[in-house]
Order: C-alpha cells, then structure tokens, then sequence
C-alpha cells in the first residue's frame, strides 16, 4: 500500500511538471525549434573550436603531404626560420607575416623599389632562409639582386607574380628543395 501511494504520488508530480511545461512551451512561440537551433549552434562552436585547433597544429607541426604537385612548395615548418618577403607592404604581406609569425618562424620585409637601400636588402637576403620574391611590385634591381643572390647560395627562392598569391603561405606543407626556384602562378597560389 505503502508503495502504491509512494508511485501515485510520483506520477501525480510527474504530471504536474509536464502540464507546467507544456504552459511554458505555448507562452514562448517556437521554442522547440529555438532549441534545437541553440544545440546546433553549441555543435557548431564546438567544431570550429576543434578546426581552429587542427589547423594551428598543422601550421606548426605538418601531417602527410596533401596538396597537388602543381602548387608551389614552400617549408611549411618555419620554426625559427625567417622569411624575407620582397615587394609591397599591402595586406597580404600582413596575412603572410602572421602565418609566419604563427608558424614560429620570422617575418622580414624589403620593399624592393627603386632607390631603396641595396645593402639592406643583401643584409635581409643573407638573414633569410626562404625568399618570396613578389615579381609585379619590385623594381629590376631588386629582382635580380633576389635572383642573383639565390642561385649563388642556393637558398629557396619563391617567385609570385600578384601580392594576392602570397596567401599559398597558409596551406604549403612540401619542402621544396633548397636549389629550386618557382615561378607561381597566381591562379594555382590562391
């Protein structure tokens, strides 16, 4: 009897708590769908958070090579490597210093322009492991100091035409080697 009336009790507060939560549900439209909504949301977040991660790791740390071979290889461990990035100093200078920078490697800049300092730029040239050369926005002195100087030395020289195709920065995970000298296509580098 004892147990009858403990049961009774619990479906009686049982049903209590569903009619009040059905109230709650008519006085607030779309509810349901509010919540499911706010829990695809929460997954989403979630998994931007586990993408974000990834590529950081990637970034510093590349897994198997991935990309078409048409691409232009450049180290993507950049570990305490410097980069010498010669051309303008627009935004996508600014996205490669940051890939760079995340990477753990150092960003080095020279303008490249006519009448700008030539011993600056063989001391940057000499500092750098890697070289991107930015074709369109340097003038031919710098050009062939970049190419004379690479080929001497045998540093990696990577030749983009537009400063948009810096970008490929983001994704390389290819070393190429240390001798090789790329002429990149714009539309393959973005």
């Amino acid at each position: 009897m004892r147990l009858r009336a403990a049961a009774l009790l619990c479906d009686t507060a049982l049903a209590w708590e569903r009619e009040d939560r059905q109230a709650v549900e008519a006085a607030i439209p779309g509810l349901p769908k509010r919540l499911t909504l706010a829990r695809r949301v929460e997954w989403l977040v979630g998994r931007v958070h586990d993408l974000q991660q990834a590529l950081r790791e990637r970034l510093i740390r590349p897994k198997a090579p991935a990309l078409p071979s048409a691409e232009i290889p450049v180290p993507a461990d950049l570990h305490e490597k410097s980069v010498l990035c010669v051309g303008e100093p627009g935004a996508s200078a600014s996205v490669a210093r940051r890939v760079i920078e995340m990477a753990g490697g150092r960003f080095l800049h020279h303008g490249g322009e006519d009448g700008q300092d030539g011993p600056a730029l063989e001391a940057s040239l000499v500092a750098a492991d890697l070289v991107i050369c930015q074709t369109g926005c340097v003038s031919h002195d710098a050009y062939w100091r970049v190419q004379d100087h690479c080929r001497r030395t045998g540093k990696q020289c990577v030749l983009v035409e537009q400063p948009q195709a810096l970008q490929f920065v983001r994704s390389r995970e290819v070393l190429a080697p240390a001798t090789e000298h790329v002429k990149a296509d714009p539309a393959s580098a973005l």
